[in-house]
């Protein structure tokens, strides 16, 4: 199936106050659930054990100094009026950036790129390459590949961190709110009661997730919307009853006040204080669903207010009691007679903002799959309309037993605020370095100012981030531990992929044996279709070779299929599709590149299997009558660095009705002409961009047929032209093949240690246990023929 692509709401649109007003307030559930429930457990985290709450009020007071420059800093400065520029089509998030970072240097490990891919009218630079400047910095990382890989390996590190937080978020925030119940129960059973009730919540989240956010989220909103103002109530009636003077706390000197008394133990609870920010990067990561404008109005003017608001008032209400570290708690600070709606307000918000953080663990999987850095798992679209809306049934309940692990093992919100500190500053960490090469080579500006943006976030970031440090041997090793162990998984994937496309790239076969195969050689040509399905995007692929080694016929249509992610979001469908022949058209052979975006949805196998036989009989039409019945083929493909030409002109096919516009928009440098011309078996002709060598402008395309001069020409154009999409349509009914390589890698002699352990046994046991090629291309077992490969890399 085929989702409308792009964003979902362009904030470049004269939309509506109304429009954008009701985004924002969509927008609260689904990216400030994390964040909102902050305010739970922050303070409690702060005063664990470090420091005390002295009667002077000096700690409370530089603690909520702190939370404000924090937040004033990181999410509203940083992520509001910055970060959230850095969008790559309307999406962000750590992929995003990356791809942006990608298109503008060529720093991508990707094996398979096509300067067809620049074409895209997705594919969008900030200037146009004929004004862009070339910087030392691009220059630098272009020249030393190490640094592709060292990019590469920091983009897998901050999205591991961001799986980890997947991870974490719902344990502490559950946690945090059922804890609530201490005020209701005495000790002894509410010992026994927490961890149960929050461990039953977790299974109940983690078990409603195949439903899809889209059949609950409309509950999300209303949820946070109440958190949020009932917090800002809270808020305001303890400032006012407590300390109205407790405004002063905001000024930075109470900061170094605090840190010039508590000095290291002060430093080291800066690991709780960070906690305030936690769900800041969802802002980012959840762009795609919202407007630049409405999550900006979200979060200025309601989220913000409302956080400040909060611990303004908790500050205030402990500044006037005194209760030992270990009494620290939100709850206190709410009076009786509303305890109990605040406790189960608390607890939804809490599962709303667990909901927000799992959602985006799948989504940050899915890409991740997408690029060739992940295991081949299912995915699950849950909803027909809105991107992004999947579950991933492994990942979903190896998250719920992690997560129930974590809450029985720690049964600490210290331990739990440690470890989720790291997570969350790692990301950041990660964001700000992306953001500041997004700044360098795709908004052209100097490299002092990426320069100002990495010195000064980063140092921020850094101190929290080195404070999270010190609690390594109280939960902040579990996400060091977790993201190595996922980071070594996904880098092991991604180098295989890439040295399988090597070796099949080295061992292809040659276009002339191709041709040469016949009944002279005792090869049979048998009716259907067969789909080679390859990594490659030109020549022959050796799995083939083998397949009529062993079984010396294939099928009277024979279409290569390279279904290739290209480092963009979304593929409008009209440029999915790049066609080509392999040979002349008498051999009935042909080429299709299958182009998705990191966010695109696949299509079913019936759906993919109808619309390549659309676009094969539309490339046909278009190509007998562009090339007058004069088609050929030339041999083998000229392989520069990373790129390749095809084995014959490729033509993007995208259906356009005649005379008509396209279904898609084209940006001005395409330099395409809608085609024109009597075509009476014709429905629909095809919108063409012709691929030539590459570095070559696309030229225009215009049929021009003089039916008096050339009359006899078109009747044999029109007579071969009929033969072939027959046989096409017959060979469609015939059936469909679906010839798959089924490899097995191993290492060469004389390979070292590490990689003998990562590819002999780490990728072949990872191969072995996720999914196969075939279930991920959804083919069913009838029609699949598989080949056996050995690559040896």
């Amino acid at each position: 199936m085929d989702l409308e692509y792009g964003k979902c709401w362009d904030a470049s649109k004269k939309d509506s106050w109304k429009t954008m007003l009701l985004l924002a307030y969509q927008s609260l559930g689904v990216v400030y659930g994390d964040l909102s429930i902050s305010p739970l457990y922050v303070y409690k985290s702060t005063f664990a054990e470090d420091i005390q709450h002295s009667e002077s009020n000096e700690e409370i007071y530089g603690a909520l100094s702190f939370v404000f420059w924090t937040l004033t800093l990181v999410p509203l400065f940083k992520y509001v009026f910055i970060v959230l520029r850095a969008d790559d089509n309307g999406e962000g998030g750590t992929f995003a950036l990356y791809s942006l970072i990608c298109r503008h240097a060529k720093v991508s490990l990707l094996p398979n790129r096509q300067a067809a891919d620049e074409a895209l009218s997705t594919y969008k630079l900030e200037q146009p390459p004929e004004k862009k400047t070339s910087s030392r910095v691009k220059l630098y990382l272009e020249k030393h590949k190490f640094l592709h890989t060292a990019l590469l390996i920091l983009v897998l590190l901050g999205t591991c961190m961001v799986i980890g937080d997947g991870l974490l978020t719902p344990a502490i925030s559950v946690f945090s709110a059922v804890s609530g119940l201490e005020f209701f129960m005495s000790k002894e059973h509410h010992e026994y009661a927490v961890v149960p009730i929050t461990c039953f919540i977790i299974v109940c989240l983690f078990a409603l997730q195949h439903y899809g956010t889209h059949r609950v989220g409309f509950f999300f909103a209303p949820v946070v919307l109440t958190w949020l103002l009932c917090m800002s109530a809270l808020g305001l009636y303890n400032i006012i009853h407590w300390n109205p003077h407790v405004y002063q706390a905001l000024s930075p000197y109470y900061m170094f006040k605090f840190l010039k008394k508590t000095k290291t133990k002060g430093w080291m609870s800066l690991g709780g204080i960070l906690l305030c920010i936690t769900g800041s990067e969802a802002m980012f990561a959840d762009l795609g669903h919202f407007s630049y404008v409405a999550i900006q109005i979200a979060f200025t003017f309601l989220v913000y207010p409302a956080l400040i608001l909060a611990y303004m008032g908790q500050a205030a209400y402990l500044s006037q009691h005194h209760q030992s570290s270990y009494q620290i708690s939100f709850y206190l600070s709410v009076p009786e007679t509303v305890k109990w709606p605040v406790l189960v307000v608390a607890i939804l918000a809490s599962v709303v903002g667990s909901q927000a953080i799992i959602s985006g663990t799948f989504s940050i999987i899915n890409q991740s799959q997408s690029l060739g850095c992940f295991p081949r798992v299912k995915v699950v679209h849950t909803s027909d309309k809105i991107h992004g809306q999947i579950y991933i049934p492994e990942i979903n309940w190896t998250l719920m037993i992690l997560c129930i692990a974590v809450t029985i093992g720690f049964r600490d919100i210290k331990h739990m605020g440690n470890a989720s500190g790291l997570a969350v500053m790692t990301v950041m960490l990660v964001t700000t370095c992306l953001t500041s090469l997004v700044i360098i080579l795709c908004w052209h500006k100097p490299s002092i100012l990426a320069l100002a943006f990495l010195f000064f976030f980063g140092s921020v970031e850094l101190l929290y981030f080195s404070a999270s440090l010190t609690k390594f041997r109280e939960g902040a090793w579990l996400p060091i531990l977790l993201a190595l162990f996922l980071t070594t998984i996904m880098f092991v994937w991604h180098y295989a992929t890439i040295k399988k496309y090597e070796f099949d790239l080295h061992n292809k076969v040659s276009l002339d044996w191709l041709l040469a195969l016949g009944s002279s050689l005792g090869i049979a040509r048998v009716p259907g279709i067969g789909l080679v399905f390859t990594d490659l995007t030109s020549g022959i692929p050796a799995n083939f070779s083998h397949f009529v080694t062993n079984l010396p016929a294939f099928h009277c249509i024979l279409v290569f299929v390279c279904v290739k992610s290209v480092p963009v979001p979304f593929v409008p469908p009209a440029e999915r599709y790049l066609v080509g022949r392999v040979g002349p058209a008498a051999h009935r052979s042909y080429r299709c590149i299958v182009r998705y975006g990191y966010r695109d949805v696949h299509q079913d196998v019936d759906s993919f299997e109808t619309q390549l036989v659309d676009r094969l009989a539309d490339f046909i039409r278009y190509d007998w009558y562009n090339t007058d019945g004069t088609n050929s083929c030339s041999e083998d493909v000229a392989i520069r660095s990373n790129e390749s030409t095809s084995d014959c002109r490729l033509a993007v096919i995208g259906t356009m009705s005649l005379a008509g516009t396209p279904a898609y928009e084209i940006e001005d440098a395409f330099q395409l002409a809608s085609v024109s011309g009597g075509f009476t078996s014709v429905d629909s002709v095809t919108d063409v961009i012709e691929m030539e060598p590459v570095r070559t402008v696309e030229r225009r395309v215009r049929f021009a047929i003089d039916d008096e001069s050339e009359t006899d020409a078109q009747s044999e154009i029109n007579i071969q032209l009929r033969e072939e999409l027959e046989e096409l349509f017959a060979a469609q009914q015939a059936g469909t093949a679906f010839i798959l390589g089924h490899s097995h890698v191993r290492t060469k002699q004389g390979s070292s240690i590490l990689k003998r352990l990562a590819i002999n046994f780490g990728y072949n046991f990872l191969r072995r246990n996720c999914r196969g090629a075939d279930v991920a291309l959804k083919v069913p077992p009838v029609s699949l023929l598989e080949v056996g490969m050995v690559y040896v890399v």
